[in-house]
């Protein structure tokens, strides 16, 4: 029997909460240690030991450390043999592999100037110009999104839940949560509907996070 997972970081943050609820749906057990902001410090020695990028989160088990939020997914689903959620056959694990890479390269910094100043209120972030274009950029970017959605009437890589959303499933809830204005995307809110059955989904991303 292998040791018990260990993940490293707050549940306030999108990239543990993909972790989360990667092993939700794995249905694994797990610890957890608050770490990031408002808790034990990232540029603690003991944390840059781990991941000197001073990010959550980190995992801990039998076969050693991780880091990176979409490879701690990946290799957690691997590890439990969950093809479903992750296909082994090339040209599918592809087309999921795909948006998970879009996820973290494409969507995720669109929308770092509109979170920051209108969520986090962080005092770098509250040019009203930057913010504009923060929220044009990430409406363009959830468009991208809705298209594809359209195309596969369902889920992001086609007819069958996979793992890539879980990580844009947060993604397009930050979206519709944050106080901006935003096109009307029926092909999201449908998604975001059908993800609602999830447990997963239903525990992080709830509305108290952000």
């Amino acid at each position: 029997m292998g040791q018990l997972l260990k993940i490293l970081g707050r549940t306030s943050s999108i990239n543990v909460r993909k972790v989360l609820w990667t092993c939700q749906e794995l249905d694994i057990a797990y610890e957890r240690e608050d770490w990031g902001i408002g808790f034990a410090s990232t540029h603690d020695p003991a944390f840059l030991a781990l991941n000197p990028n001073a990010q959550v989160p980190v995992i801990i088990d039998e076969n050693g450390v991780l880091w990176e939020s979409n490879t701690i997914c990946r290799y957690l689903v691997g590890k439990h043999g969950r093809s479903d959620l992750l296909p082994v056959e090339p040209a599918a694990r592809a087309r999921v592999e795909q948006w998970m890479d879009w996820q973290a390269t494409e969507l995720n910094p669109s929308w770092g100037d509109a979170f920051y100043g209108l969520v986090r209120k962080h005092p770098d972030f509250q040019d009203p110009q930057l913010i504009a274009a923060g929220v044009k950029g990430w409406n363009e970017k959830m468009g991208l999104l809705e298209q594809q959605l359209n195309r596969t009437g369902a889920y992001v890589a086609g007819t069958a839940f996979s793992l890539a959303d879980v990580l844009i499933g947060l993604s397009a809830h930050r979206w519709r949560q944050t106080p901006m204005e935003r096109p009307d995307y029926p092909a999201v809110t449908a998604y975001c509907k059908r993800l609602e059955q999830r447990p997963g989904f239903a525990e992080y991303a709830s509305n108290a996070y952000s």
